[in-house]
């Protein structure tokens, strides 16, 4: 069956974070955004998964590829509070394959986690959903650690990695606002 339009595979992703505070939420996610690099374009959400031989790159790299106004697809993590000193964290998963395969993005938001606690939460996540996809056996109760070691044993899973962003929330009640995203460049 022939496809008349066929929206284009990404070639290239980058990683990148923010932490913006005003005293509106909008701005305080303008500003996050800003602090990421990204405000300029017109990011729009997809689920997460990374095409086959699609390619790491700088922030500074990707963000020079994109045009003001352009469209992007991209994963975004994003935390808001106006809660003096509330712990944010906002945080990107990923797992590639070793083969030619397509890999996984996970995200998580939310309140309360450490930089390393929500970092191995998301990295967990996309490893688990890869390693379920290559159909390598594992205990899910087992600890991460342990999973990591299994999926790294089996020879499907080539890398894994984070990035995550947290901040404690305005001390004066300033919205807060956290992101990590992973943008696609076709």
């Amino acid at each position: 069956m022939a496809h008349e339009w066929m929206a284009p595979i990404p070639t290239r992703v980058f990683f990148t974070k923010g932490v913006g505070r005003h005293k509106y939420r909008p701005q305080s996610q303008e500003l996050a955004f800003r602090h990421a690099g990204i405000e300029k374009f017109n990011l729009v959400q997809v689920s997460g998964i990374v095409p086959p031989r699609c390619k790491t790159i700088t922030v500074s790299e990707g963000i020079r590829l994109l045009l003001p106004g352009q469209v992007a697809f991209g994963v975004i993590s994003e935390s808001s509070s106006d809660e003096p000193n509330r712990q944010l964290c906002a945080g990107i998963g990923v797992a590639m394959p070793i083969r030619e395969q397509y890999g996984y993005i996970s995200r998580h938001e939310g309140f309360g986690m450490t930089e390393e606690k929500i970092g191995d939460y998301v990295e967990d996540m996309a490893a688990t959903m890869l390693a379920t996809t290559l159909g390598i056996e594992f205990d899910p109760q087992r600890n991460y650690d342990e999973r990591k070691e299994i999926y790294r044993m089996s020879g499907n899973i080539v890398r894994t990695r984070n990035i995550v962003q947290t901040a404690a929330g305005d001390k004066n009640g300033l919205w807060t606002t956290v992101i990590a995203a992973a943008v696609f460049l076709m």
